[in-house]
C-alpha cells in the first residue's frame, strides 16, 4: 500500500494496481509548504519509495515514515498497516501528511482523523462529490481544500511500463484540523 491515487484509477482494474502505489509529484509537495504551516513532527504513514518523506526531510521536517510494504524509503518502518494502529506512534506527531491509496481513501481520512488533530490528504478533487463521504466533509473540521490550478503530472503506477502520459484527473490537498469548525475554504494553488 502507498502513496496514492491512481492518476485515472477507473481506467486500470483493482488488480493491476495491486498495492496502489502512485508515487506523489515534487510539484504537490512543495506546492503544500508554500501554502500551509506544517508541523516539525510530520506522520507519513503510506510513504511508499518516500516522494513525500524526502521533500519534507531536506526542509527540515522529523517525519516519521511507514508503510504496509517495503518500498525503500530511507529511514522507515514497513509492515506497518496503519488503518490498525491504535495510537500515534510518536506523542510529538503534530499532523498526518500522505497521499493515501486510492481504494483506501476513505478509510485513510477517517483512520487519520481519529488519531491526529490535523490530517493532510492529497485526493482528487471528485473526493467532495460522494455522499458517504459526508461525515468527513460535512462536520466543520475540513478547513482547507487547496486545489491545483494546473493538473499534476501523470501519477503512473508502480511498475507501469507503458506509455507516460498527462494527467486528466484534478488533484487537491485536503486538510482537516480538528480546531476547526465552520465553512471549508477553497485555495487555488
Amino acid at each position: 500500500m502507498s502513496l496514492a491515487h491512481a492518476a485515472n484509477p477507473g481506467r486500470h482494474a483493482l488488480a493491476a494496481r495491486k498495492d496502489d502505489l502512485y508515487e506523489t509529484p515534487p510539484e504537490a509537495v512543495e506546492a503544500l509548504m508554500r501554502v500551509e504551516q506544517l508541523p516539525h513532527h510530520i506522520w507519513e504513514p503510506a510513504c511508499g519509495p518516500g516522494s513525500i518523506v524526502g521533500i519534507l526531510r531536506a526542509t527540515g521536517h522529523r517525519v516519521y515514515a511507514t508503510d504496509l510494504n517495503d518500498w525503500g524509503c530511507p529511514d522507515s518502518e514497513s509492515r506497518i498497516d496503519f488503518l490498525m494502529e491504535r495510537a500515534l506512534p510518536l506523542s510529538d506527531i503534530g499532523a498526518i501528511i500522505t497521499n493515501p491509496p486510492y481504494k483506501l481513501a476513505d478509510q485513510f481520512v477517517a483512520h487519520a482523523l481519529t488519531l491526529c488533530p490535523r490530517v493532510i490528504m492529497l485526493l482528487r478533487l471528485a473526493f467532495l462529490e460522494s455522499r458517504r463521504r459526508s461525515d468527513l466533509i460535512d462536520d466543520g473540521s475540513l478547513a482547507r481544500v487547496h486545489v491545483f490550478h494546473s493538473r499534476l503530472p501523470m501519477m503512473h503506477r508502480h511498475g507501469w511500463q507503458g506509455p507516460r502520459a498527462s494527467s486528466s484527473i484534478a488533484f487537491a490537498w485536503f486538510v482537516w484540523d480538528r480546531a476547526h469548525r465552520g465553512k471549508t475554504e477553497l485555495d487555488r494553488i
